[in-house]
């Protein structure tokens, strides 16, 4: 699983920092999060091909996460995609996007799929054999859900010598990967255990975008691998924070700490602020395994 920041700022885009947008590279699937401007370019700065994108998750209508969505819609016409084309967020998305589109008369040339969110508890969203994606609901000015994307458990691997060993016959090899025991022809079973190595544990990544301090998320983001969590204020500015119900650096690990989440990724900052570091002094206090996002970073879960 590689996470690709391609913008981590608030409100509005600088010469040094874009507004909120990721690229989450799981099981061979790449997801797009939140889309602000700036994310075009991003994405050829990174290399990360447009093809390959084939859902997006806008976590809420606010400027800064989805501003840019429009334009990349478009450049799909241009390009000439055909493929379908998802795209997750709260009710009222399609009707914006749509309306663009249709006042500049434009039109896309693939099918374009809106799956409007309007539920205030956590759903399942999305699902094929290799991941999962749900929804965890926010508390900010206005309906904003983060996303949890989940591997799921992959099949077991051969033991090879153990295979030979029993002369298990390769008839029986798709079964053995999925669990199951095998009977040999002289009635004697085989335990799985015996024939298989366990696969490696399914990552998780919580993506917990614009949000007051809320602990009604920590049980759907319990043992995270990594968890993206807003951090636009410091402490000291704590009450601009509640006024726009935002996190605090502070909030976020505190959040962390509860969830038992593995690793800790502060974003969203203020361009109020010139140094990050106080960021990371601030929360680590808290929960020491802690970064910073930056644009252009990129992470292995």
């Amino acid at each position: 699983m590689k996470l690709h920041i391609l913008g981590c700022h608030a409100a509005t885009p600088s010469l040094k920092g874009n507004p909120t947008s990721q690229v989450l590279d799981i099981r061979n699937h790449i997801f797009l999060i939140d889309c602000g401007e700036g994310t075009q370019v991003q994405l050829r700065k990174q290399k990360i091909k447009f093809t390959r994108i084939n859902h997006i998750f806008i976590s809420h209508l606010h400027g800064d996460h989805f501003f840019g969505l429009p334009g990349l819609l478009s450049t799909f016409q241009l390009l000439g995609r055909e493929k379908e084309l998802h795209v997750y967020g709260p009710s009222g998305l399609k009707e914006v996007i749509i309306s663009i589109l249709k006042l500049g008369n434009s039109r896309t040339n693939y099918p374009l799929i809106f799956h409007e969110l309007k539920e205030s508890s956590s759903g399942l969203i999305f699902e094929n054999e290799k991941v999962e994606v749900r929804t965890i609901p926010l508390n900010h000015r206005i309906y904003t859900n983060g996303f949890l994307f989940s591997e799921k458990t992959k099949e077991r691997t051969l033991n090879i010598e153990a295979v030979a060993k029993y002369k298990v016959d390769k008839a029986f090899f798709k079964n053995i990967k999925k669990g199951k025991d095998v009977r040999l022809d002289s009635g004697e079973v085989i335990s799985n255990t015996l024939l298989t190595f366990d696969p490696p544990s399914p990552k998780s990544y919580a993506y917990c975008s614009d949000t007051a301090f809320e602990l009604s998320i920590v049980p759907l983001i319990h043992n995270a691998d990594l968890l993206y969590h807003e951090a636009t204020f410091l402490s000291r500015e704590a009450h601009l924070a509640a006024k726009t119900k935002h996190s605090t650096a502070m909030e976020a690990a505190k959040i962390a700490k509860e969830a038992g989440v593995k690793r800790l990724l502060l974003g969203h900052f203020s361009t109020r602020y010139k140094q990050k570091k106080a960021f990371l002094d601030e929360a680590s206090v808290i929960f020491p395994e802690v970064d910073l996002a930056e644009d252009g970073k990129v992470l292995e879960i």
